[in-house]
């Protein structure tokens, strides 16, 4: 299939984090005492920063404050990363490379923020990749709403029908499908359900067969 643009959520699809990020929680969570920590983390799958901290201020019901805990989260995350424990996921750099060596335009559209996605793709060697980068401190509204998607079309001036998307969450699925995009869900944590089977145009086990997808 030919795309003029393929834009790409990062966390569970470039970078191998979402898990890391969830034993980042726990460890945090069982020196505080907080419970249910893992029944958070998979709520706000593919949600930004300010709607995570509401999920989590709504979900313990003032008892944690989020503000409290994440930046210790973050700081455990962090050191993974440096310490070379969160890999780029298969077929990333390959598809990447490819997509550059094609002409075919490329965003990274993440909830995260913008600061540590750059971090982050700088440390592995694949910002240079990336034309440009829509992040979740760029945005007013979390996936699943769509807007993050069209931000990114729009600042490399292509139609949705000319794009893809790739995700791995359900938020993300619903917010790449709602934008107008090919949607190519490639599963991390989240199992496709009936639902995401019926929303994403297709599910792939990884990003190899992506690559072979949008070589045809």
């Amino acid at each position: 299939m030919k795309f003029k643009a393929v834009l790409f959520d990062m966390d569970g699809v470039i970078i191998d984090s979402e898990q890391v990020v969830i034993d980042c929680w726990k460890v945090t969570a069982d020196k505080y005492g907080i419970p249910d920590i893992e029944v958070f983390c998979r709520k706000v799958l593919g949600v930004n920063a300010e709607n995570t901290r509401k999920v989590f201020n709504k979900m313990y019901e003032g008892r944690f404050s989020y503000d409290d805990y994440k930046p210790q989260m973050r700081e455990l995350f962090v050191k993974k990363f440096d310490d070379g424990d969160v890999p780029v996921k298969p077929g990333a750099r390959q598809l990447l490379m490819y997509l550059k060596e094609n002409g075919i335009a490329t965003a990274l559209c993440s909830s995260t923020s913008e600061a540590a996605v750059k971090r982050e793709m700088r440390a592995v060697g694949l910002y240079d990749y990336f034309d440009v980068f829509v992040c979740g401190d760029q945005v007013t509204k979390s996936k699943p709403d769509p807007e993050i998607w069209i931000k990114g079309m729009e600042q490399l001036g292509v139609k949705a029908p000319d794009c893809a998307g790739i995700e791995d969450s359900f938020n993300g699925v619903k917010s790449a499908k709602a934008a107008g995009l090919y949607t190519i869900m490639v599963p991390d944590l989240v199992p496709p359900d009936d639902e995401l089977r019926a929303t994403a145009d297709i599910i792939l086990p990884s990003l190899n067969q992506v690559l072979e997808l949008v070589s045809k």
